[in-house]
């Protein structure tokens, strides 16, 4: 009889981020479920692995994330890692701009939504015993930034993982978050392409390392913190950013340094 292979549900998991942890999980040996509030994209990419599994699901809508998380459980088994990688955006504006309406879903959407997930799906863990759970942050929840909104967001996701962190520890459920940096995923590359004030073409150079992130760099760092092998880490926050945390404090010196050549150390 073939092993039972542990259940990951990725919320967000239609796009992105969210996508390459799909497809990174899978690949790794969990069996995953898609799940995202767009439950075409979820099939699709679901379809992509597998044995895998996409759902509808609205991070908004506590009430019948209950029912999804039951039935997820019902059909499939327990799930044994969770990430939470809905997320919703805004433009960079100043105060004045920016609406309570855009203020209202960017926190409904980033916090209450991650926070309704994992109560959901962690509360039912702790209950077994067991379990991780991987929030996906952002370096701009880290520093000052001008996406208000989303960076505040951001901020408080991290808070909420330590202190679930702290809650959930000795039920055995382990809860740590990552912060990505500028990711090329689809919609950054739209903004770049578009030559975007924020995301203009040579945004990557402002990281330590002169580039930016692939999604396929943040999915790997998600399913280590998912993973057994990840086992004393909780409430934790890892920058995936390709240093662009570290390299901030070199702008005002006319940026990184530019590559080493052999030339220059004769």
């Amino acid at each position: 009889m073939t092993e039972r292979r542990r259940l990951a549900v990725v919320i967000g998991g239609g796009n992105g981020i969210g996508a390459a942890t799909v497809r990174v999980m899978a690949a790794r040996g969990w069996r995953v479920v898609a799940a995202d509030l767009d439950d075409a994209a979820a099939t699709r990419i679901a379809a992509e692995v597998e044995d895998g599994v996409g759902v509808g699901l609205d991070v908004t809508d506590p009430a019948g994330m209950e029912v999804t998380a039951a039935r997820i459980e019902a059909d499939l088994g327990p799930v044994a890692a969770l990430v939470v990688s809905s997320g919703a955006f805004h433009d960079s504006l100043p105060p004045h701009r920016l609406s309570d309406d855009d203020w209202s879903r960017v926190l409904r959407v980033n916090l209450d939504g991650t926070w309704h997930a994992d109560r959901i799906f962690g509360g039912r863990m702790a209950a077994r015993g067991a379990g991780s759970i991987v929030n996906i942050a952002s370096v701009t929840g880290l520093f000052s930034s001008p996406l208000l909104a989303y960076g505040t967001s951001k901020t408080a996701i991290i808070g909420l993982t330590r202190n679930l962190a702290g809650e959930w520890g000795h039920s055995g459920v382990r809860v740590n978050s990552v912060s990505p940096g500028v990711t090329l995923v689809e919609r950054i590359l739209k903004h770049r392409a578009a030559g975007t004030r924020y995301y203009g073409s040579d945004f990557g150079t402002h990281a330590a390392m002169g580039r930016s992130v692939e999604p396929s760099e943040v999915a790997e760092t998600v399913e280590f913190l998912a993973s057994d092998r990840a086992s004393a880490i909780t409430g934790i926050d890892v920058p995936v950013d390709c240093g662009w945390s570290t390299a901030a404090g070199w702008e005002m010196f006319g940026g990184a340094r530019p590559p080493v050549t052999p030339e220059a150390t004769r």
